[in-house]
């Protein structure tokens, strides 16, 4: 299984928190990753949303270039846990690739428990993407990390 997880670009800050926006910058950000990953994801990748509207905001710049998708899953919100994301993504199981569009800190969580085994504070650079892939060897599962990239690298 191949999970994507791209937390939102740079937004404004104020209250309410759900109803935060993207700033100018963020909203370059967000093509910019967009248009990274309209040229690596299969057709058959699901794009799976925060109902945040920064969040919502970045995924809509995918949407944008590539016509794809999204579906809104209130379950992966601010404050979600490792496993509402990974519930979401249906980890390791799922059979088509699965972009997260969410938040600090929960994405840098996922990505530590799933390289690292236990959960720890690891950042996620705003817009940024971890490609997380699963695998199988020996009997084992296993996660690789196949990219990390930023809307400065994009």
């Amino acid at each position: 299984m191949e999970l994507i997880l791209w937390r939102h670009a740079e937004a404004d800050i104020g209250e309410p928190d759900l109803g935060r926006k993207l700033t100018a910058r963020g909203e370059k950000q967000a093509l910019r990753i967009a248009e990274w990953l309209h040229a690596q994801l299969p057709d058959s990748a699901r794009v799976l949303v925060s109902p945040a509207t920064r969040a919502q905001q970045t995924a809509r710049a995918l949407s944008d270039v590539s016509h794809r998708k999204f579906r809104t899953v209130d379950e992966i919100a601010p404050g979600a846990s490792v496993r509402d994301v990974l519930d979401a993504a249906d980890w390791p199981r799922a059979k088509a690739p699965v972009v997260i569009v969410g938040h600090q800190p929960t994405l840098g969580h996922v990505a530590s428990f799933l390289l690292a085994g236990e959960v720890q504070d690891w950042s996620v650079k705003k817009a940024g993407v971890w490609w997380l892939s699963s695998r199988e060897r020996d009997g084992e599962e296993q996660t690789v990390l196949r990219a990390v990239i930023s809307p400065d690298l994009a």
